[in-house]
């Protein structure tokens, strides 16, 4: 393990360096917020009225609210907990198609929770409003910070969304490129065809023709010599 030697040197390490990224701040931040979120409810989010001992939801009694919240809350915190082990090793990638589906799956994760949470916040919020406060004993406080907090993570999600869409243009492969990158560069490479050089010749066979010989042929062919032919005497 490499211990820094002063404070340049711990600012320039790769823990630092992940830590200032972006994306991995907003992962944080989205990471604490669900945490708020499922935990205000998880511990306040059900209990009695003045009236009787019967636990009820916070949120104008309605479990379903408190489930929502509370479920919502602990996946999206797993969902942030698992990409940022994803995060530390995506420089270790090597294949170019799954770290193009990887960051794919995060801008489609990064939308989803944005319209959960969207969706959440107004709905804990109707249900609040509804609500009679004053027949609560305690969990007002919490009811709040979870609606608070669940709105906030609507912003920080919808931000993660725009990172990963970022780094999906940045980082797309472009089919061929390479190819058709290698092509362009052989053929600029290529010297044109000088005045002395054939610019098509033909395959050299027994079989093929040379039309330019063929046709001068008749014109510039050098006369054989007459044969004599020796006649017997008579």
């Amino acid at each position: 393990m490499h211990i820094p030697e002063s404070l340049q040197d711990l600012a320039d390490s790769e823990a630092v360096q992940f830590l200032k990224r972006p994306k991995t701040i907003t992962r944080i931040f989205a990471g604490v917020f669900s945490l708020v979120v499922f935990s205000s409810l998880l511990t306040d989010g059900h209990q009695n009225n003045t009236e009787s001992s019967r636990l009820h939801c916070i949120l104008n009694s309605n479990s379903t609210a408190c489930g929502f919240a509370v479920g919502a809350g602990l996946l999206a915190f797993l969902t942030c907990l698992a990409f940022l082990a994803l995060d530390t090793q995506e420089s270790r990638i090597g294949s170019s198609r799954f770290k193009t589906a990887f960051q794919l799956l995060d801008f489609i994760l990064a939308v989803l929770w944005t319209g959960i949470w969207f969706v959440g916040f107004c709905f804990l919020a109707n249900q609040w409003q509804h609500s009679p406060p004053e027949g609560l004993l305690l969990g007002s406080s919490s009811a709040k910070a979870a609606i608070t907090f669940t709105f906030f993570s609507v912003l920080v999600w919808a931000f993660q969304a725009y990172l990963a869409l970022q780094d999906l243009r940045n980082d797309a492969p472009v089919p061929y490129k390479r190819s058709l990158d290698e092509g362009g560069v052989a053929l600029t490479t290529l010297s044109p065809p000088s005045a002395a050089s054939p610019v098509n010749t033909p395959p050299a066979g027994p079989n093929s023709l040379n039309y330019a010989s063929s046709a001068l042929s008749p014109y510039l062919a050098t006369p054989k010599a007459p044969r004599l032919a020796m006649m017997p005497d008579n």
